[in-house]
């Protein structure tokens, strides 16, 4: 498991899991939410909640602005639904291995959690989007991946899948519709998108000739993170609704020219981390909103 035998990651599994169990009893939460940047205000929607923090599991703490570092337990809307919901995902560009970030979704499968559902503040590649419009994930390119970093890799955990994962169907169709038809239900305005996610280790933004490349490779959105989680997901045989909220777009102009007089805004589009948690935090009530109405369904 690179840092990890397969013993060592197997006893971190249980022993979070005992953990867990020690605090929240009997109660069996079937739903996983995993918050994005700037959309920790999800966890307002649940009720009769219990906190876990990380470091008190054995899990490794967050350290992004926007990521708080704990698991809430609770029930969500009229059908008191059981939920763990993960308030500040971890990531690769942290330092951690993708089974340090990703041992959150092995936790929830052996808890009893059925579906995931992860959200992700991305960046705008695709013309048609703008910041504040909502993306339902339908696939996605796995870039990280292509230099071999994958949260399978190392010896299998055959309890919970098989060695050769297939990926054709990782985003459910039938969760996407019940999104989209909710949203409607609900007279949201707010723009919704279908798109592909293409993953980057980060912790940089884009560079133009990145932004060019992920366009002509055919991604729609881009981020730092889900992908793994999606993956390890699978795995468990866990179903997967993915949504990114699109917080900026990616600038895939050519540069200016130094080789002219003219002036030129150096700065214009460059994207930052307080732009992303603002733009987060305006659309996290709609978002909240369409959640609470869909998982009262599920």
């Amino acid at each position: 498991m690179n840092n990890y035998t397969l013993e060592e990651y197997n006893v971190k599994i249980e022993d979070a899991k005992s953990k867990v169990e020690s605090i929240i009893g009997d109660f069996k939460p079937r739903i996983m939410i995993i918050c994005g940047s700037g959309l920790g205000g999800i966890v307002n929607i649940l009720s009769n909640q219990k906190v876990v923090k990380y470091g008190d599991i054995g899990l490794k703490d967050s350290t992004v602005p926007g990521h708080d570092g704990k698991l809430v337990f609770g029930e969500i809307g009229a059908n008191k639904v059981p939920v763990m919901c993960m308030v500040g995902r971890l990531h690769f560009y942290e330092g951690y291995s993708l089974q340090d970030t990703t041992l959150p979704i092995r936790l929830g499968k052996v808890i009893g959690i059925e579906t995931v559902i992860v959200t992700n503040a991305a960046g705008g590649v695709n013309k048609d989007y703008r910041v504040g419009d909502l993306m339902l994930i339908n696939d996605h390119i796995n870039f990280v991946g292509f230099a071999g970093f994958n949260p399978l890799r190392g010896p299998n955990l055959g309890q919970f899948g098989p060695r050769f994962l297939g990926l054709s169907d990782a985003y459910d169709f039938d969760l996407r519709r019940l999104f989209f038809q909710t949203k409607q239900k609900l007279n949201i305005q707010r723009k919704v998108h279908e798109g592909v996610y293409f993953f980057t280790a980060g912790p940089t933004f884009e560079s133009r000739a990145e932004v060019r490349m992920i366009k002509t490779l055919g991604g729609d959105a881009v981020g730092m993170s889900t992908v793994p989680e999606v993956i390890v997901a699978r795995h468990c045989g866990i179903k997967v609704l993915a949504l990114s909220l699109i917080t900026n777009e990616g600038v895939g102009s050519e540069p200016p020219s130094a080789l002219t007089d003219q002036d030129v805004k150096l700065d214009e589009g460059m994207a930052n981390h307080a732009e992303v948690l603002e733009a987060a935090n305006e659309a996290s009530k709609d978002v909240q909103r369409i959640f609470e109405e869909t998982i009262n369904q599920l």
